[in-house]
């Protein structure tokens, strides 16, 4: 299983151009008053699944085969690549059964269901999903569908960093949210082709570490999955992923989920944007260490906007409106 290419991206893209549009990257003064740095949000926010994993769903479904098409496809997820497959199964005629945790997010279950899929419902975390998706799918004869071990996947994502680059190609950094890692290294190839000069850092909630601690150590590791981010909310590292973030990530840090609730309450007061917990990862970082991302050109990828009620209400409580400057957990690149 090999990584893509760039032309593999660029190729990608020219697919995804009939049913996606380029999504905004834009700059708030407000925000870059509060980051010390100047900030540009790239609103995957606003993709009609709500979240940047749709550009993985659409790229890996509108390449299978008619036999794959027909026998249908498998996939686990806490919520949005969930979306994403269901999305692109009903573009392409594909049948889709959904794998979630128990007790999803209610918002994100129903769009699975109102998109057509089938939703089922087992074990507590992404990591109990994921053994039971494997099983329907062997049971069924159906396409089994990783998070992040799929080449389309990460090409379809890549997308996004073509676009960003496109948008901004001055850039000094860009934060990326890891849960699987899917995005980090579509950054990460792109970056490394487009933008050399601009660090790719990813972050992931300290509760859930696996993917950072897996970077840090050069080999995949199972780590305790307990933040409430749902999107970073992985137990264990992803093969393809992590080979590309070996290869060309700058840096990997950890911030908390009260850190991240507080990006939340600055992206919607000073952006005007209603983000996910994972959405709102990559500004908790710049917010938790200003000297680091000081004067600096940043870009912060709001992977999506499928806040729930409860975070909603989290992140606008009193208690999460001071954004505090404590350094977020960094560790440098791995030997």
């Amino acid at each position: 299983m090999e990584p893509p290419t760039l032309a593999d991206v660029l190729d990608t893209q020219r697919l995804l151009a009939p049913y996606l549009p380029p999504t905004p990257t834009w700059n708030y003064p407000a925000l870059d008053a509060a980051a010390g740095a100047t900030v540009f949000v790239k609103h995957e926010n606003t993709q009609p699944t709500g979240a940047f994993k749709v550009r993985g769903g659409i790229a890996l479904l509108s390449r299978l085969d008619p036999a794959e098409r027909e026998r249908g496809v498998v996939g686990y997820s806490t919520g949005n690549h969930a979306q994403s497959l269901a999305y692109a199964a009903r573009l392409f005629g594909v049948p889709c059964t959904i794998v979630m945790p128990e007790h999803p997010n209610p918002a994100k279950a129903d769009a699975v269901r109102r998109l057509g899929a089938e939703l089922v419902e087992h074990g507590a975390t992404f990591d109990d999903a994921a053994p039971y998706a494997r099983a329907l799918a062997d049971e069924r004869g159906m396409r089994l569908v990783s998070a992040a071990n799929e080449p389309a996947i990460i090409a379809g994502v890549a997308t996004a960093y073509t676009e960003l680059f496109a948008q901004q190609p001055h850039l000094d950094a860009v934060v990326v949210p890891v849960g699987s890692g899917s995005g980090a290294a579509a950054a990460c190839l792109v970056a490394s082709a487009l933008a050399p000069q601009c660090e790719v850092i990813a972050v992931q909630a300290a509760d859930s570490p696996a993917a950072h601690d897996s970077w840090r150590s050069g080999e995949l590791l199972r780590r305790p999955n307990r933040t409430a981010v749902e999107g970073l909310a992985t137990g264990s590292g992803f093969a393809l992923p992590q080979r590309v973030l070996r290869e060309r990530l700058a840096d990997f840090v950890l911030v908390d989920d009260d850190q991240i609730a507080a990006a939340q309450w600055c992206l919607l007061r000073d952006a005007h944007t209603l983000a996910e917990g994972a959405g709102a990862a990559a500004l908790a970082v710049v917010l938790a260490d200003p000297d680091r991302f000081a004067g600096r050109r940043v870009a912060v990828v709001c992977t999506g906007g499928n806040a729930s009620e409860a975070e909603i209400l989290r992140c606008s409580s009193p208690g999460t409106r001071t954004i505090t400057a404590a350094p977020a957990l960094a560790l440098s690149r791995p030997s």
